[in-house]
């Protein structure tokens, strides 16, 4: 999953956002970058919760979806759409 976060500014903003995704689920991976504004996660949780989460510690977030993911049409030769 991956997100747009406003105002992470600090070491302190990636140990915030790091802590609430890791509430949600102690193994989660996070990768958070402050220049662009973007947090990668891994956890078992949706992104529902993973906005929720970031937006009770404190900074806005929104889910964005990979615009890399292929289509159906692309991934699947059509056979079993028939």
């Amino acid at each position: 999953m991956q997100f747009s976060v406003d105002n992470m500014t600090c070491g302190h903003c990636v140990r915030a956002i790091t802590a609430a995704l890791q509430d949600l689920d102690a193994d989660a991976k996070v990768d958070v970058d402050l220049l662009s504004g973007r947090v990668k996660v891994e956890g078992s949780f949706t992104s529902t919760a993973a906005v929720a989460a970031m937006e009770a510690a404190g900074y806005h977030a929104t889910s964005e979806i990979s615009s890399q993911a292929p289509s159906p049409s692309e991934s699947c030769c059509g056979h079993c759409h028939t």
